[in-house]
C-alpha cells in the first residue's frame, strides 16, 4: 500500500522532543485561512475533530488528521510534513515555543500510486 504521509528528519527529531515534554500528539491540517493552512501539532485529544474529518496517516503514532473539504481538494496529493525556522502564524500549535513551524509539501500521486493507496479513516 502506497502511504499518503511522511515526515522529513528535521520533522521527526522535532516530533521526538515535543513527545518528550507533551506525550502523545496529534496533528491538524485545517482548510482554512492563516494557521489553518498549516499543519498543528496538539496533545493527542487537545483538538476536537469534526464529523468526517480524515486521518491520512500516522508519523511516529500520532495521528494526522485533515479537514474533510480540505481532504477532498487533496485526496490526490502525498502529504510531506516539514519544519522550518520561524514563528508559524497564530502560535497555536505546540512547536511554537521552540521558534519552529511545520509545514507540508504536497506532490501528486502518480496514476500507478493512486489504484493502490493506503485507506484513510473517517471520524465518526
Amino acid at each position: 500500500m502506497i502511504q499518503r504521509l511522511d515526515a522529513t528528519e528535521k520533522a521527526l527529531e522535532l516530533i521526538k522532543t515535543l513527545e518528550a515534554e507533551h506525550g502523545d500528539l496529534m496533528f491538524y491540517q485545517a482548510g482554512g485561512c492563516c494557521e489553518g493552512t498549516q499543519p498543528q501539532c496538539f496533545e493527542k485529544g487537545g483538538f476536537y475533530l469534526r464529523t468526517n474529518d480524515v486521518c491520512i496517516g500516522e508519523i511516529e503514532g500520532n495521528e494526522f488528521w485533515v479537514d474533510r473539504d480540505l481532504f477532498e481538494y487533496w485526496k490526490h496529493a502525498h502529504f510531506t510534513l516539514d519544519v522550518l525556522d520561524g514563528f508559524g502564524a497564530g502560535g497555536f500549535s505546540l512547536e511554537t515555543p521552540y521558534k519552529k513551524t511545520f509545514k507540508i509539501h504536497y506532490r501528486i500521486f502518480t496514476d500507478e500510486e493512486l489504484e493502490n493507496l493506503a485507506p484513510v479513516k473517517r471520524m465518526d
